[in-house]
């Protein structure tokens, strides 16, 4: 396995991890400590298994972290530079953040939102998103963001669920140019809702909207709003959100996260992995409907102080240059994006990105899945300049914050492609077998954690049976993140996909992203899905789809080298039954691949909703692919 070394950035607090381990509880005791409370806790942690309280008896808020605090020092300094899809930008400081946040809690409040309530958030990736959310974190509302690419049925299933009484939309947003219609979306998802009693509309579009006695325009309320507002003083435990899973089937979950617990833990995560600095110009690339957003992009930058770019629109619009003149512009220092982002950027070929000047960048990191070695190179090579660490960090919605992370805020540690390194401080994390038992070094094995941590859900939204079932019920009192990861002789994290996301090829288990891994280490390789369609003999025979590098054609001789590899690297057990070269994959607006859609053209499936899907020509190719599959394996067969 690859190291690099000697990137760091010279941090060296030992004593700080070897304390996390000698007495986790003490350990985020003291962290906790770097927050502002209006009262001290009695107990650091509360834990009846499997339900944790953090700070038990504290008083806090979350808005008041964000915001208050940084009055008398920052009220001049830029909080968000707003980059908009159409070209739009606004520059908006910590004061008028401070001011914006008041007025709109007292909008809420004249709605009839009180302590406890639930406020659903559909809107695009515009300042008033983290107004909205820190407005209702002051008040002591519950605030639900919806991804604003989510359908009626979606919205309409997680509105009834939470029991929302207001909802905070657009009348439209910008994605690929084209405006989508966020308000039509909303009237159709609660046409028959009895409890909404108020829709609150931001006009960011000016596309024409019908509005019934329900509707409330946006600067209509915030004209006649007070900017005087106190922040609630409300207990750490306290609900700041729900977030629902978006699960391929089923009912979504809503995960629950509180306030203290979870606050505390983005605060150190985000110091120890970002080395943050008030110089910084930190850019996340995550869209606030998803748990990066609510995490690194809202909460843990306000917390510190930062100054932060934030970007409407897609990734690669007006062309695949726009995030490297984002960069270039506002001079970031820090950027978070994910693997998937950058193998769709890859595709483009190294002249884009240096062509612009990213001098300025001294931080990079990855979100969102495992990264491939060969990812991790280009990022550090082309994007970097082999001079800026590489944080490879591995959480989920549930975990509300980083677990496995390089932290060059607090040590400096040899770098490998492809690992997340080591777990954070205060968080154990082993590798095991089905009977919970540790695993030997370089054996691969299930992910848990074997103690409770400040940043983790409550619970299910009203549901704890099923929180109980789905995370704890594997193993006796650890978290199964439900992960398969290794760990190597240096003791550091591998992660190996999705332990459900694994086929099976005459009795042989074969997880999906390593075999994805493997195609895409390929160096004409962009990007690949893979899935199984059923066969009589071996049960499942294996297809792949791959998007090639800008300027390569040669498929007969590629699909050829692309099988060796596999057979060389995996087994020949792995070798796909056919490899399929498409233009694109179907991937969802956060540039996620919904290999559930491949799975379900695989097996003559209903597709079910696609409304986060970013391309549907993508879906027609891959079905155009599959019919060309069935066809020639018929053929043959025959």
């Amino acid at each position: 396995m690859d190291k690099i070394y000697d990137i760091g950035l010279g941090n060296n607090d030992v004593n700080l991890r070897k304390k996390a381990e000698s007495d986790f509880v003490s350990f985020w005791d003291d962290q906790a400590k770097n927050l502002s409370w209006f009262s001290p806790w009695e107990k650091a942690l509360d834990w009846q298994p499997p339900f944790a309280k953090w700070f038990v008896g504290g008083t806090i808020n979350a808005s008041y972290n964000a915001l208050d605090i940084h009055q008398k020092t920052k009220s001049e300094k830029s909080a968000i530079l707003w980059e908009g899809e159409n070209g739009e930008s606004r520059n908006i400081t910590y004061g008028e953040m401070f001011s914006q946040v008041k007025k709109f809690s007292n909008v809420l409040k004249s709605l009839g939102v009180k302590k406890g309530d639930r406020v659903t958030i559909y809107l695009p990736m515009v300042p008033e998103l983290p107004i909205v959310m820190m407005a209702c974190a002051r008040i002591g509302a519950t605030h639900t963001v919806i991804f604003s690419g989510f359908s009626a049925a979606s919205i309409k299933d997680r509105v009834t669920d939470s029991k929302s009484k207001v909802i905070v939309t657009a009348d439209g947003g910008y994605r690929r140019g084209k405006i989508v219609k966020l308000k039509d979306v909303i009237d159709e998802a609660i046409k028959d809702s009895e409890f909404v009693e108020h829709v609150v509309v931001l006009e960011r579009t000016k596309n024409e909207i019908s509005l019934s006695s329900k509707d409330k325009l946006w600067n209509d309320l915030m004209n006649n709003a007070s900017d005087q507002c106190d922040a609630e003083k409300l207990d750490s435990d306290h609900p700041l959100y729900i977030l629902y899973t978006s699960g391929t089937t089923g009912k979504p979950k809503g995960v629950l996260h509180g306030t203290g617990g979870y606050l505390t833990h983005l605060y150190s995560t985000f110091k120890w992995a970002f080395d943050i600095k008030d110089s910084d110009v930190f850019f996340c690339t995550a869209d606030i409907g998803w748990v990066t957003g609510h995490s690194y992009v809202v909460y843990a930058p306000f917390l510190h102080g930062a100054t932060q770019v934030m970007y409407e629109g897609a990734p690669d619009f007006p062309d695949a240059s726009r995030m490297w003149d984002i960069l270039q512009k506002y001079r970031v220092t820090i950027f978070y994006t994910t693997p998937t982002a950058l193998r769709m950027f890859m595709k483009f070929g190294d002249d884009i990105p240096n062509s612009f000047d990213l001098s300025s960048l001294r931080l990079l990191g990855t979100v969102g899945e495992p990264i491939n070695p060969e990812v991790w190179k280009w990022y550090f090579k082309i994007i970097g300049r082999e001079k800026c660490p590489i944080i490879d960090t591995w959480w989920q919605t549930e975990t509300g914050g980083m677990l496995i992370s390089p932290l060059p805020g607090l040590e400096t540690i040899p770098l490998k492609p492809g690992s997340g390194t080591r777990a954070i401080p205060g968080v154990n994390i082993s590798v095991v077998d089905e009977n919970g038992d540790d695993v030997p070094d370089n054996t691969k094995g299930y992910l848990v954690v074997k103690n409770p941590w400040p940043g983790m859900l409550l619970t299910l939204w009203g549901d704890d049976e099923k929180y109980k079932t789905v995370y704890w019920s594997k193993y006796e009192n650890c978290y199964y993140p439900g992960d398969y990861a290794l760990r190597d002789d240096d003791g550091y994290l591998w992660l190996l996909g999705r332990a459900d996301d694994v086929l099976k090829v005459a009795g042989h288990r074969i997880g999906t992203a390593e075999l994805e891994s493997c195609i895409v280490s390929h160096h004409d390789v962009a990007e690949s899905a893979v899935c199984g369609i059923p066969d009589e003999v071996k049960g499942e025979v294996i297809i792949a789809f791959v998007v090639l590098k800008q300027g390569v054609f040669d498929t007969k001789i590629l699909e050829k080298e692309i099988s060796e590899k596999i057979r060389n690297d995996i087994g020949a057990i792995a070798t796909p039954k056919q490899i399929y070269f498409v233009s694109k994959l179907p991937k969802t607006r956060s540039g996620k691949i919904m290999r559930r859609l491949l799975k379900a053209i695989a097996n003559n499936e209903k597709i079910g909703d696609v409304s986060t899907l970013e391309d549907g020509a993508a879906v027609t190719e891959v079905q155009s692919a599959f019919d060309d599959i069935q066809k020639s394996l018929k053929k043959n067969s025959g």
